[in-house]
């Protein structure tokens, strides 16, 4: 595996030379800075931990402090491991969007965004009650029967109902890496990844 920090720049399309119009997120990757090298002798198994985006020491700990000056580097923002790494990096290491190339697909992770507390129709695809009757209010997004009486008589664990929606971890398998601008730290992707504008997000193969 290998991969990369980054965070999530906007939309925008790109053209082919046939004329064909591809959707793709820009994403700002990197630079990152590798702070821990993982071995199986002396940790169990083969990690490498990255860390990207500063940090204001007034924010930060002494043991995170002490942790990024072995790496030679100032605190970081976001840490993250990645298990088996492909690639042979080294302690202080900086890690740049060029360990991707154009046309390989990627896995993007990240947080999707918070819709608050929603019903049924628009977190389960829900049909609702359908029409208004005689006597009926309000019945159109309804979620209908949840359990039965006598025999139940209860409601079963599980039961796709209203509650909260969005801010779970996602990860989008298969995205095409359609441009990537190392001079900028630009890596395009094609189609849409989870989270808002400026969210963070992990990019690996």
């Amino acid at each position: 595996m290998k991969g990369i920090i980054g965070k999530k720049v906007g939309m925008t399309s790109i053209f082919s030379p046939d004329g064909k119009q591809t959707s793709c997120t820009i994403i700002e990757a990197g630079p990152c800075v590798v702070t821990q090298v993982k071995t199986k002798e002396t940790d169990g198994y083969s990690a490498v931990q990255i860390a990207y985006g500063d940090k204001k020491e007034k924010h930060t700990i002494l043991a995170e402090k002490n942790h990024f000056a072995k790496a030679n580097t100032p605190a970081k923002k976001v840490v993250k491991e990645f298990r088996d790494y492909s690639l042979e990096k080294t302690l202080g290491e900086t890690i740049s969007v060029e360990i991707f190339t154009e046309g390989e697909t990627v896995d993007v992770v990240g947080t999707s965004k918070g819709k608050g507390f929603q019903g049924v129709v628009k977190r389960h695809g829900f049909s609702g009650v359908g029409e208004q009757s005689h006597g009926q209010h309000d019945r159109q997004r309804a979620p209908g029967s949840i359990g039965n009486s006598s025999d139940a008589s209860r409601v079963f664990k599980g039961m796709r109902m209203a509650g909260r929606m969005g801010g779970d971890r996602v990860k989008v398998k298969g995205l095409k890496v359609v441009k990537i601008f190392p001079e900028k730290n630009y890596i395009l992707v094609s189609g849409s990844v989870p989270g808002h504008i400026g969210a963070v997000v992990f990019v690996q193969k």
